[in-house]
This record gives structure tokens, C-alpha cells and sequence, in this order.
């Protein structure tokens, strides 16, 4: 199969700044989503999709009608507009090297920024392929620009390739993924769909198929302020009292930083405040719900002991909860993910069930109701300046996509329990 208008696709995308904003309280978080949705809403059209429109909140959605006579379910492709907000998007300047000579890539002027080999072992698997990368100022964006990439050009070969069977596809792209809002306002309904993938993930033939379980621990300090030269034994200072909490979380393990594969971890998230008053926010993860709590519980005590030591200051503790490892629901649709196996070995590849160290949207449409695993992308390093992606990782992406479609229209009919297709 040939994609000859993803390269011009994934390379326009990027150029837009679509950086989200955790601090924001408007929806999409960022302008440069809505600019994004809007180019996509014109190209979806010109394309000839029906229900093709960008609602109030920036999701935008699309129809691509099946060419098949008989009844089959409806597929939801999806992708999200946003990209990280802890590396800069803007002026993003991709780099196109073709035929990569398999040596360590200089990505600008700076003899520091490098695309090492040896920090990139799969970059030695890519020698005389096309890699894209930026000039090392900004992040690429393959996260997600190259999932939207990869399902334009997929719609766009079902399109001009009638004769290739394809159920009823629904098109879904969201805002605000990286903040952990991509499906705060969406509904079941609006998506109309009977099973969804998220095209997300990374290392080509890869299926993910479990997430975190997550949680956010929210601790507010209020403490008592007074003038610093008359303070003794009177002043009672929120940042130390949330700074003292803070130094009590292993060192050697439950980080970010000393963890990996399966290992869950406590990763101090913000702190902000004043002598007076302090906020502190913990972002809890793990794979199961036994193991979140566990570290809950293991935060309040340190809370209650500061509290012990601080009778005059006040502390509370709230547990706000985000999202469920979503194995726990598609362990009962076994059919959603044995189909995209198929289609990822029609494809060339060997297929690979993994686990995500995070979460994605289809994580939080899977508890809503949407079995929704993720699909590889061909991306690497996200959220970083080294991120890069090879084309022909993503013209496999987009085979693998236009392959799961035609299985879903062969099928005919959903056999999951709880899956009933749409007449």
C-alpha cells in the first residue's frame, strides 16, 4: 500500500502549535487546537466525509459511510490534537534525512543537541529509511500529529481505493489528552461508535492494552504568618510543613525516576504557596487499584504526622481520582484486540500486546462504555526535543489501519459479549 500524502500531511500538522495548558480553565486549553481542529474539519471535507464538523469544546468528528451491504459495527479512529506542554511547540521545524546513513543525527547548530545511536537503539534498525526529527529547539509532535497523520492518509487510500471493504468509521479528534481532559466533554452518543482505537502508541506492531490506574493526592496546608522578627514560637510555615511531607517519599523507589515496566510510583506534581498557605499535588500510578491505594495510604500518614508536629496548622488530604487500567475492561473483549493483531500481521508485522506507563484517551472510553485499545504510531522520545519518527513506520501505521478496517467490514458482526453492532 502506498500513502504518497502522509509525509505532506504530518509534516503541516506539526508547524501548528497545538501545546496544551494544565493551568488554562478554558476548553480546548490552547487557541492552536482550535486552528488545528479547523484545518482538519476543511481537509475531512474536501475528502467528501459526511457529519463532518468541529463542536464547541474543539472535538472534531467525521463519517466515513461502509461500501458493504450487510450490517457491520461501527469503528471509531481516534487521535488528539494536543501536544505536550513540557517542551516548546512553536516555530517547530522538522527535519526530513533521508536514507539515514545510520550514524548519530545532529539536530541543530548546538553540538550537544545530538540524536545519539546508543541512546536510540532502534535508530540503528532504521539505516536507509526516511527519519523526521526537529532542529533540536522544539518538540516534533509525532505525539499525537503523527496518529492524525496516519488516519487521514488511511481515510483518504479507503476513499480512493472503493473496492477495499470498510465498515462505518467514525473519525474522532480530541483536545486537551495531555492534560488528562481528552473525554471530559464528550459522550458515548457524539462518538456513535460500537468499539474505538486510539492511534497513540509507539513501537510499530504494538498494541496497547493496559494503562495505569491513576490517581491525584491534593494536600493543602494552611499555616499561621506573622512577621519573621517576631515569629519564635509562633510561625508555622505551609511550604516547609508541604516540603517535609515532600522529603519523606522514597528516594531509591516510587519515582519516576527509579521505576520502570510494571513498578508504580508517588511523583510530586506541583507545589505553590506562601508561608501561610500551600498546595501540594501527587500524582499516584500503578497498575492496579490495590497498589494506588497502598501509596494513598502511605501519603496520609505522612500527612497525619505533620499534623502531629504541627498541632496549629491545618492539613486536608483528597484523593481525586483520573483513570482505571483499562485491561480491566478490555480483558472482556477479546475480539477487539485479536482483530487488530490480524490486521498488524496482514501488515508484515508481528503484533505485540503492551502496557502504557500512562494513560490515554481510550483508557477513560473504555470505563465510559468504548472498548478502546491503542495503536501504534512509529513514534519515539515523546515530549522531548529527540523525538523522532521514521515515515516508513508510519505508512505502516496507516496499512495497519486501512487492514483492522477491512477485517471489521469482512466480520460483519460483533461476537464480544456486551457488543451488540449498530443496524
Amino acid at each position: 500500500m502506498e500513502f504518497p500524502d502522509l509525509l505532506e500531511r504530518f509534516l503541516s500538522y506539526v508547524k501548528i502549535d497545538t501545546r496544551s495548558d494544565d493551568n488554562s480553565q478554558t476548553f480546548p486549553s490552547t487557541p492552536g487546537q482550535l486552528t488545528l481542529a479547523e484545518r482538519l474539519k476543511a481537509e475531512l471535507m474536501e475528502m467528501g466525509l459526511s457529519d463532518v464538523y468541529v463542536n464547541e469544546h474543539g472535538y472534531v468528528f467525521a463519517t466515513l459511510k461502509t461500501n458493504q451491504e450487510r450490517p457491520s459495527p461501527v469503528i471509531a479512529l481516534i487521535a488528539h490534537l494536543d501536544t505536550s506542554p513540557d517542551v516548546s511547540g512553536q516555530g517547530v521545524n522538522p527535519q526530513v534525512h533521508r536514507n539515514y546513513d545510520g550514524r548519530d543525527i545532529v539536530l541543530s547548530r548546538d553540538p550537544e543537541v545530538i540524536l545519539r545511536t546508543d541512546e536510540n537503539p532502534r535508530l540503528k534498525d532504521r539505516k536507509g529509511k526516511t527519519i523526521i526529527t526537529t532542529n533540536g529547539a522544539t518538540l516534533l509532535g509525532a505525539d499525537d500529529k503523527a496518529g492524525i497523520a496516519e488516519i487521514m492518509s488511511a481515510v483518504n487510500y479507503l476513499i480512493n481505493n472503493p473496492d477495499f471493504p470498510r465498515p462505518d468509521i467514525r473519525i474522532l479528534f480530541t483536545p486537551d489528552e495531555e492534560t488528562g481532559r481528552g473525554t471530559e466533554k464528550i459522550t458515548l452518543k457524539e462518538i456513535n461508535a460500537d468499539v474505538g482505537y486510539t492511534v497513540d502508541g509507539g513501537e510499530p506492531g504494538e498494541i496497547e492494552d493496559e494503562s495505569f490506574c491513576a490517581d491525584t493526592v491534593k494536600i493543602h496546608v494552611s499555616g499561621v504568618n506573622v512577621h519573621p522578627g517576631y515569629a519564635k514560637g509562633k510561625l508555622v510555615n505551609s511550604l516547609k510543613i508541604a516540603s517535609w511531607i515532600i522529603e519523606r517519599f522514597p528516594k531509591e523507589s516510587m519515582s519516576p525516576e527509579t521505576t520502570e515496566s510494571r513498578e508504580g510510583y508517588i511523583h510530586p506534581h506541583l507545589l505553590s504557596g506562601t508561608v501561610e498557605e500551600a498546595d501540594l499535588n501527587i500524582l499516584i500510578r500503578d497498575f492496579s487499584e490495590q497498589s494506588l491505594k497502598e501509596k494513598e495510604e502511605l501519603i496520609l500518614s505522612f500527612v497525619e504526622e505533620a499534623r502531629r508536629r504541627n498541632p496549629t496548622a491545618s492539613l486536608s488530604f483528597e484523593v481525586e481520582r483520573s483513570y482505571r487500567n483499562m485491561k480491566l475492561v478490555l480483558e472482556r473483549y477479546a475480539e477487539v484486540l485479536e482483530t487488530a493483531e490480524e490486521a498488524i500481521r496482514r501488515s508484515g508485522l508481528m503484533p505485540s500486546r503492551t502496557s502504557i506507563r500512562g494513560g490515554t484517551d481510550g483508557a477513560r472510553l473504555c470505563f465510559m462504555g468504548l472498548p478502546t485499545p491503542n495503536l501504534f504510531t512509529g513514534g519515539y522520545n515523546f515530549h522531548s526535543r529527540y523525538e523522532w519518527i521514521t515515515l516508513e513506520d508510519m505508512e505502516k501505521a496507516a496499512e495497519v489501519i486501512v487492514r483492522l478496517m477491512g477485517l471489521w467490514a469482512e466480520k460483519g458482526t460483533l461476537n464480544s459479549p456486551g457488543i451488540e453492532a449498530r443496524p
